[in-house]
């Protein structure tokens, strides 16, 4: 439809019918800049409109970043309260999930603290501090369905984020057992809260399966199932040094005790 009226009015002016159509024939020869400027200066104005408060395309944008976060950067953002949570048990840390290089980097900036982590999945287009990381040893890639190269008690905390979500309870059960082994003070566990993450379709791929997102009360089931308790004491400190710097947690964190 567009096309056919475009083609009429072109016809319109080409019969010497419109009035001023020598005008803009003139106007188009004598200034080909003028009209360039024009149109330069319309498209700013447009795109500026429309990532303005009132255009729509920046609501379009923040409703794409809304629950596109991770539990891994939740982590990071948790360190100073699971620093007065903990105590002197951050002295020794193992974080367990994707972009572990990240969370691992931002642990051994932290005073008396050192860290390791273990990347579930195969690693690629990293940069070089996470390369350096795993060619030191300090970053491992392992498949945490199976026996984590570690002896018991390796760790004074571990800390797990996002990794558990993308297995199934078959895999679950070992998984944390294993967790709890290597731990000697304690199991941080950061899951997707249902309803706010949801699986990229890159992560699809990544991953092999959806994520799924399991209520609070699944996991107490669950923790109950395999005989892990909840850390009464760590819970109460977390949630009184979040409460203090108006904190809230992104993700669902759970504090646990390890197997002794």
């Amino acid at each position: 439809m567009s096309r056919r009226q475009v083609s009429s009015t072109r016809r319109f002016v080409d019969s010497g019918n419109f009035p001023f159509s020598g005008a803009l024939h003139s106007k188009s020869r004598s200034s080909p800049i003028l009209s360039i400027a024009l149109v330069v200066v319309g498209a700013i104005l447009l795109i500026g409109y429309a990532y303005s408060g009132s255009g729509k395309f920046r609501g379009e944008a923040v409703s794409r970043i809304e629950g596109d976060y991770t539990c891994s950067l939740e982590v990071q953002r948790a360190i100073p309260f699971l620093k007065k949570a903990y105590g002197d048990s951050m002295h020794k840390v193992l974080h367990v999930g994707p972009d572990t290089c990240s969370v691992v980097s931002k642990l051994l900036k932290e005073e008396d603290t050192e860290a390791w982590g273990v990347e579930p999945y195969d690693i690629e287009d990293v940069e070089e501090s996470c390369k350096s990381l795993v060619g030191k040893g300090i970053v491992r890639v392992a498949d945490i369905k199976y026996p984590l190269p570690y002896k018991p008690k390796s760790f004074s905390l571990v800390i797990v984020s996002d990794a558990l979500d993308y297995l199934s309870p078959k895999y679950l059960n070992k998984t944390l057992l294993e967790l709890a082994r290597v731990a000697s003070d304690g199991l941080i566990i950061f899951a997707g809260t249902p309803g706010h993450q949801k699986a990229k379709v890159a992560e699809l791929s990544k991953f092999g399966r959806p994520a799924k997102m399991r209520s609070s009360s699944w996991w107490i089931r669950f923790f109950d199932q395999i005989s892990l308790k909840e850390n009464e004491t760590a819970v109460r400190k977390f949630e009184q040094a979040a409460s203090k710097s108006s904190y809230l947690p992104a993700c669902q964190v759970f504090h646990l005790n390890p197997y002794h």
